[in-house]
């Protein structure tokens, strides 16, 4: 633990670049256990075996970039926009084109157009659209966010708060299935975050801004301040993550 005073270890996250879906920034800092199902390998084993896929929500695009045998078709989608750039630049490797979309549906794309869609903790699944993208037989894979993701620490900053449906697996699957696909496999995982300092949650809410939307450290402040005092009169603070897995086909 730095014996920086609150001040400083606040100014240095809040001047730090948060583009991307990089989180190297937090080594040392924070820490978070991965899920048991090892997506990057799942989507190494679906990319290899596809021959159109669509990447959705690929941020800085740093997941996709990892797939050692592309499709002969790879398409990425962003939409925020520091990270089309970054996206272009990362995905270059592995020869995918990336579109700037709006935060709304359609997909740019003709029906029928994928055999594969894909992604990492996107902000929403618009499943009408992923169906409607994939061919017959076709497959999504995703690793999501769930119900509950990281609520104590939410709590620290906003008071207590319920915790939604929107994100509920079941709930997802269901929507999934509404759309006119198949649910093959859905796996949940709680799994353990903590931050050593407030630098690092300071970096975290800003990156990952749907935790606290409208987050500023101007803003929370006083509430940046007691989870500060509590970290250093306790240790860590201890939050926990929320992901679940889900694949599902298009029937053909």
């Amino acid at each position: 633990m730095s014996d920086r005073d609150f001040d400083d270890l606040v100014a240095e996250a809040a001047a730090v670049p948060v583009q991307g879906w990089d989180f190297a920034w937090l080594t040392g800092r924070a820490s978070e256990e991965r899920p048991p199902w090892g997506y990057s390998g799942l989507l190494a084993d679906r990319m290899a075996r596809a021959d159109a896929a669509l990447d959705v929500d690929t941020g800085g695009g740093e997941v996709l970039a990892g797939v050692p045998r592309p499709p002969r078709l790879l398409v990425a989608t962003e939409a925020w926009p520091p990270n089309v750039p970054l996206a272009r630049r990362t995905l270059r490797r592995v020869g995918a084109t990336v579109v700037a979309v709006a935060d709304r549906p359609p997909l740019p794309f003709r029906a029928a157009a994928f055999d594969l869609v894909t992604s990492r903790h996107p902000v929403d699944t618009w499943w009408p659209e992923v169906a409607r993208v994939l061919r017959p037989g076709g497959r999504y894979l995703s690793q999501q966010i769930g119900a509950g993701q990281m609520h104590e620490l939410i709590e620290a900053m906003l008071g207590p708060v319920p915790v939604g449906d929107a994100r509920r697996p079941e709930r997802v699957a269901a929507a999934a299935e509404a759309a006119g696909l198949t649910v093959v496999d859905l796996r949940t995982a709680t799994l353990r975050a903590v931050f050593h300092d407030v630098a690092a949650v300071v970096w975290f809410l800003r990156k990952v801004v749907w935790t606290v939307p409208g987050f500023t450290v101007d803003r929370y402040r006083p509430q940046l301040r007691r989870l500060h005092e509590r970290i250093v009169a306790e240790g860590p603070f201890v939050a926990q993550a929320r992901r679940f897995l889900i694949e599902a086909v298009r029937p053909g």
